[in-house]
């Protein structure tokens, strides 16, 4: 199925891209999220109207998310966990929880915006990512110590 995005989607294009996904991608995600709409001839006119609007928007959206990029250079959060042998934690450290000390330092920040493959489970200071936008991905400093 043909769909025009209105947003940029990791992995799958940009606005005013016309991309050819699964039915049931478009159909359950895309489409009800009004990320994407129906490549239809008349859609396909409408986006050559609608290309400028979308770039300025686009453009405008990437700004605030560098200028938010740049204030999370300097952001870390620290975490004390009990720990048991090895240096291994009695439980984890989730985007979630990462989410939560960032949100406590005033920066609202979704938690599947948050990079984190897999829960951390051990003492250290790691590097996570955050997609603020498709092209802009800052690290902040996560600090794991003992309690």
């Amino acid at each position: 199925m043909e769909v025009i995005l209105r947003q940029s989607v990791d992995k799958l294009g940009h606005p005013g891209d016309v991309v050819t996904v699964s039915p049931g991608f478009a159909r359950n995600y895309l489409l009800p999220r009004g990320v994407a709409y129906p490549a239809t001839p008349g859609n396909l006119k409408r986006i050559s109207q609608e290309k400028a609007r979308l770039d300025a928007a686009e453009a405008s959206r990437r700004a605030s998310a560098e200028e938010l990029a740049s204030k999370f250079d300097e952001v870390s959060v620290t975490f004390a966990a009990r720990v048991g042998e090895e240096g291994k934690l009695f439980g984890s450290v989730t985007a979630a929880d990462i989410a939560q000390q960032l949100e406590a330092q005033g920066f609202h920040v979704e938690r599947r915006m948050i990079d984190l493959h897999e829960p951390i489970k051990a003492l250290g200071v790691y590097r996570v990512p955050i997609r603020l936008h498709a092209d802009v991905k800052p690290e902040i400093k996560v600090w794991v110590i003992k309690q």
